[in-house]
């Protein structure tokens, strides 16, 4: 597997700063029942402050990893890949930073430039600065399509929360080629008093090796 392919595996955590997206008509203005269910995902995930789970991700070309995640809004994140893969992703509230010990590489992006910022924002506003695309509904929740209105954030990202309980259950991160990586959370829960270290990530390298580019 290339270092290009494994990088590609965090997709749907880091998302990686992806090319433009082709310019799109304006989205429609939401309806009352569409807008209440933005208004109740928004109000969820400002409750969420503390979480850690479990979750499975799922490729473009149907390869499935999993592994442990700990959220600490806002802008915390870590995501530590099961073995055999190398992979860890942490979100210190600026960077988003992806080292593989396996390949023995590392690379930091901004957090303001991935479609996660869209839910680890210090306030969550779904109408400001974010375009709603698509509500839909589901047979057990529904889920929103929104891309980031400063383009800031390339690519789009669909949240999908369940009902009963209101939970979010996954995300799914789409490019501008149409590739989506999607992410399915199989337990998680709030919990508090998360180690800071836990969203500290530092490049193991050696000061005089370069950060390799994409």
């Amino acid at each position: 597997m290339t270092r290009l392919t494994r990088r590609a595996l965090a997709l749907g955590l880091a998302a990686l700063p992806l090319p433009a997206l082709a310019q799109r008509a304006p989205a429609a203005p939401l309806s009352p029942a569409d807008k209440a269910l933005v208004d109740r995902a928004a109000a969820y995930l400002e409750g969420l402050t503390e979480a850690k789970g479990r979750f499975v991700q799922t490729d473009a070309r149907g390869a499935m990893t999993q592994g442990s995640l700990y959220l600490k809004r806002p802008g915390k994140a870590r995501f530590e890949y099961d073995k055999p893969s190398g992979l860890l992703v942490v979100s210190d509230g600026g960077n988003v930073s992806i080292a593989d010990s396996r390949l023995k590489t590392f690379d930091a992006y901004p957090l303001m430039a991935t479609p996660l910022s869209i839910f680890l924002a210090r306030k969550i506003r779904l109408d400001r600065g974010i375009n709603v695309t698509r509500v839909a509904r589901l047979a057990d929740g529904f889920s929103i399509t929104a891309r980031d209105g400063k383009k800031q954030a390339e690519g789009q990202i669909t949240l999908t929360f369940s009902d009963n309980p209101m939970a979010l259950v996954g995300w799914t991160v789409t490019d501008a080629q149409g590739s989506s990586t999607r992410i399915r959370l199989t337990s998680l829960t709030k919990t508090s008093g998360l180690a800071p270290s836990l969203f500290v990530l530092k490049d193991p390298r050696p000061k005089n090796v370069g950060r390799s580019k994409m």
